[in-house]
């Protein structure tokens, strides 16, 4: 089943320019996993060493948070939108 991804701006060289891809994918981990296949460059930046979402890139599964679903084992079902959002430091 298809769901679709929303890349940030900052991982969009890595998709052509898209600002959305469309996955096969049953759950976030093997998202990331076919994202990677289809657009070399982004499981390195979206996970650590040990394979877990990096602390600084939040994963919103349909505006929910995935970190307080199942994480990498949340569900998706076709229609679903993903969204990457790396976490921005800034301020004084």
């Amino acid at each position: 089943m298809a769901v679709t991804v929303r890349i940030p701006t900052p991982l969009r060289k890595l998709t052509a320019g898209a600002d959305e891809v469309s996955i096969e994918a049953e759950n976030i981990g093997v998202m990331i996993d076919n994202l990677e296949v289809a657009h070399a460059g982004l499981k390195e930046r979206l996970c650590d060493d040990k394979g877990e979402i990096r602390r600084f890139v939040n994963v919103y599964l349909n505006d929910e948070d995935v970190r307080f679903l199942k994480g990498r084992d949340t569900e998706l079902k076709a229609g679903d939108e993903v969204s990457i959002v790396p976490a921005i430091a800034g301020g004084k």
